[in-house]
């Protein structure tokens, strides 16, 4: 009796709903009840044997729901709206004449969505199917990020986009005319833009063309004049001469983010790519390739403060994935791509010589390099107020106002070297991307950061292998010299080296910042320690400690933590929560996570993080109206707190129409990771640590399952647990010697198995079980001097390294019956 009970319920004699529904009832429009049925409260939805469709007037429906269901009035149908969550809607069967109740949270939540949808394409009435009400959340979410939110993050600087653009308050000030900043030797792009803003004579758009020389000056110098700066474009000619001048659709990350920003087109592409729309992702590169050329490096984003300040590097492997898909079905198609990738890489290349390795970003005491802008003066996107609290002491010291002092230090008139200083690591936290943190606050120009170190050990091994793999081993580079992919071998195996010797922590199992200043490691224990797993940097006995370490700091409810809480330190008012810091949780950092433990054989471990990482996303889409942040609070499993600069998503009416572009990416990609069993789960919202404890799915860091291939931008799966995938070539070092003629009179080995000893793997599929000497003893036997004196020349380094008695060949040689017993083992 406590679980039945006779109610009332209308049977209809339509294919709206059989006698024995539960999950709403209809009525005839007299309010008698024609028939009555026992009933389990609280049973499930009989679904009907017609789909059951609603008539809905937009006006009508929409303004019943939100006077009901809205409480807090803020456009939204949320969990915490304290409405009765069920709503009569006409059914379309009958003309609109009987209702049909639609319940819960989720569908109402749903519905309000559609309707917005369809008023966005002008309708007053709409017919929505209630499967699309009650879809799978996880379908859901899925297919709107493919077939709405990828459109809505879609910009282009052409006359109808521009508008948008110039629109945005970041790019002028208040009352100023947008303007328009076009490379000194980019003609067709002054004329086409020239002309559009006579065309747009409303808008008062300027156009400004750039200086030949982009000096920090020069930059310093527009502060108070921002605006955006022009990208690629298929430019041609018709038959009259006349230009064609076609910009380049781009993909933005959303909210007040409106231009193409560095590493978000990274994670945005992998996006991208899982759902075919590869065009977008050739896009962003040609964007990128144009900004190196022009710019002269790619940039935090296309704003002119941003001219000195680039951003984490992914190029290498972005260039690589979207030439995977481009089409290749006819000669012409191939000869195409392959000139594609030649020009791309080109600018890779020139990027990282003059960017990452040069100064005042490449530390040549250590051969690692460090996040380090050239810009001067204050950051001018920061709110006005922003850094008041940092110039207040000065000001007080100066007798003149805070305000006063601001204009003064601008303008140069003051000369302060400690404030000086701070900028420099300001700016320098903004191009790490990861502003802002504790972890690099006021010392980030001063670190030698484990995550760009291991995205350049990616960009030397990329090269390399892409050399070989599609250039015959040798590039005429466009800087001025041939190079060959035997010395960028020794460039990555170089880097590794110098990261084993600065950022390994044997004893904590995880990679540390280096301070090439206090010359020691930081202290903060940050996730990124893992991308050395996406790099394939780490040999098998770091990546086996890195990864038992990395789940039992990292690892939390939602996903993976960006640090540890004592890493973080304490928080008061006088020292707020930064967005970076525990207990927040980032897509790059889970993405590169997956790729790199994937990359290693960790598939198990893999697809619990994206399960996690997928959960938390699923459930704040259930329960809050759709909504896709740009971050959450993974430790607490929300996307609702308080801390700087907001979460960027959370904020609209009705409908999200775009997501954020990189937590749309980790979706996309995550749904590759997981089984049709965890999916089904995903589905269903059964939570991360319930699933896994019914699925007996192992939390120790080894896998538990077989892996099956998986589809996508997804690295193939190694079988050689802990084997990264690149070690064949990115670590050939022994190669790359061979191949550049090194001769020391000692026999090279065959193989460099001595260097990743990768035969002894488990027969449990865990990690291998290589031998943590022969790691030690690789690294210890080729232990080169980084002090280089020309980085963007490794063979003068090769040379000198000879030249001063010392031998990479020979060195490697030094104990061969030690090597020799360890291969037999």
């Amino acid at each position: 009796r406590a679980y039945q009970q006779y109610i009332p319920h209308a049977e209809e004699n339509d294919d709206d709903s059989t006698s024995s529904s539960t999950s709403g009832s209809e009525n005839n429009g007299s309010g008698r009840a024609r028939n009555r049925t026992l009933r389990r409260r609280g049973s499930l939805d009989v679904r009907s044997v017609h789909p059951r469709r609603f008539l809905v007037d937009i006006d009508v429906i929409e303004k019943a729901l939100l006077d009901q269901e809205d409480s807090n009035k803020d456009f939204q149908i949320t969990v915490e709206d304290s409405g009765p969550k069920v709503l009569k809607v006409p059914t379309e069967s009958s003309g609109g004449f009987r209702t049909f109740e639609v319940r819960g949270t989720y569908m109402l939540s749903n519905l309000l969505q559609e309707m917005a949808l369809a008023r966005d394409y002008g309708m007053n009435q709409v017919v929505i199917d209630e499967e699309r009400l009650n879809e799978n959340p996880v379908d859901r979410l899925s297919r709107m990020i493919r077939t709405v939110f990828w459109n809505g993050l879609v910009r282009c600087m052409d006359e109808s986009g521009i508008q948008a653009i110039c629109a945005d308050p970041k790019n002028a000030k208040p009352g100023a005319s947008p303007i328009i900043y076009v490379p000194f030797d980019d003609h067709p792009a002054f004329e086409y833009y020239t002309k559009m803003a006579r065309d747009l004579s409303q808008l008062s758009i300027k156009v400004v063309k750039l200086p030949q020389d982009i000096t920090p000056r020069y930059v310093n110098s527009i502060n108070e004049k921002f605006g955006v700066l022009s990208l690629a474009a298929d430019v041609s000619y018709d038959a009259n001469g006349g230009l064609v001048y076609r910009p380049l659709p781009f993909v933005v990350p959303g909210g007040r983010f409106n231009e193409q920003y560095g590493w978000d087109s990274y994670f945005e592409a992998l996006g991208l790519l899982v759902d075919g729309r590869y065009q977008l992702g050739k896009n962003m590169i040609d964007n990128f390739v144009y900004e190196i050329k022009h710019y002269g490096k790619i940039l935090n984003a296309n704003r002119s403060y941003y001219l000195t300040r680039s951003q984490p590097p992914f190029l290498t492997d972005m260039i690589l994935k979207v030439f995977e898909a481009l089409p290749a079905n006819t000669e012409d198609e191939k000869a195409r791509n392959h000139e594609w990738l030649r020009k791309s890489f080109d600018a890779a290349i020139t990027e990282y010589m003059d960017v990452w390795t040069s100064e005042p970003r490449f530390d040549r005491k250590t051969g690692l390099s460090c996040y380090h802008t050239t810009g001067i003066g204050m950051p001018p996107e920061t709110e006005s107020t922003h850094f008041d609290h940092i110039v207040e002491p000065f000001a007080k010291r100066l007798g003149v106002s805070v305000e006063e002092y601001k204009k003064m230090y601008s303008s140069d008139e003051i000369n302060e070297p400690e404030l000086d200083e701070f900028f420099v690591h300001d700016r320098a936290v903004r191009e790490s991307g990861h502003d802002t943190s504790y972890r690099l606050e006021r010392r980030c120009a001063n670190l030698a950061t484990i995550d760009l170190n291991c995205l350049l050990y990616k960009y030397e091994v990329d090269i390399a292998d892409t050399l070989d793999e599609h250039f015959g081993g040798q590039f005429e580079w466009t800087g001025g010299r041939e190079m060959t992919a035997a010395e960028w071998r020794v460039r990555s195996e170089t880097r590794r080296l110098s990261i084993n010797k600065y950022m390994w922590n044997e004893q904590k199992g995880l990679y540390f910042d280096y301070d090439v200043s206090l010359g020691e490691q930081s202290v903060y224990e940050t996730v990124t320690s893992l991308w050395a797993l996406w790099a394939g940097c780490a040999t098998p006995a770091q990546a086996r400690r890195l990864v038992e370490i990395g789940c039992r700091k990292f690892e939390v409810s939602g996903g993976l933590v960006s640090g540890t809480e004592e890493s973080r330190g304490k928080i008061s008012l006088q020292r707020p929560n930064r967005q970076w810091d525990f207990p927040f949780g980032w897509a790059p950092h889970q993405i590169m996570a997956w790729y790199g433990l994937y990359n290693y054989g960790f598939v198990d471990v893999a697809r619990r993080f994206a399960y996690r990482w997928l959960f938390t996303i699923t459930q704040a889409f259930v329960d809050f109206n759709g909504c896709v942040p740009e971050k959450f609070d993974v430790v607490n499993m929300t996307h609702r707190f308080d801390v700087e600069y907001g979460n960027v998503g959370s904020d609209f009416k009705k409908v999200v129409r775009e997501g954020f572009g990189w937590m749309n990416a980790s979706y996309q990609v995550g749904l590759t990771y997981l089984t049709s069993h965890m999916r089904r789960a995903l589905g269903t919202l059964t939570p991360p640590d319930v699933f896994f404890r019914k699925a007996n799915w192992k939390i120790d860091g080894t896998p538990s399952h077989s892996p099956a291939t998986t589809p996508g931008p997804i690295p193939v799966f190694i079988s050689e647990v802990g084997t990264p995938r690149y070690r064949p070539q990115s670590n050939a070092l022994f190669n790359a010697l061979r191949n550049l003629k090194i001769r020391s009179g000692h026999a090279m080995p065959a193989t460099s198995d001595t260097m990743y000893s990768s035969s002894a793997s488990t027969s449990s599929g865990g990690l291998a079980d290589a031998d943590a000497d022969a790691d030690a003893d690789a690294d210890a036997d080729v232990d080169v001097d980084m002090r280089v004196e020309d980085p963007s020349n490794p063979a003068s380094f090769l040379g000198a390294q000879q030249a001063g008695g010392y031998d990479l060949a020979a060195s490697t040689a030094r104990k061969p019956a030690r090597k020799t017993k360890k291969t037999k083992k």
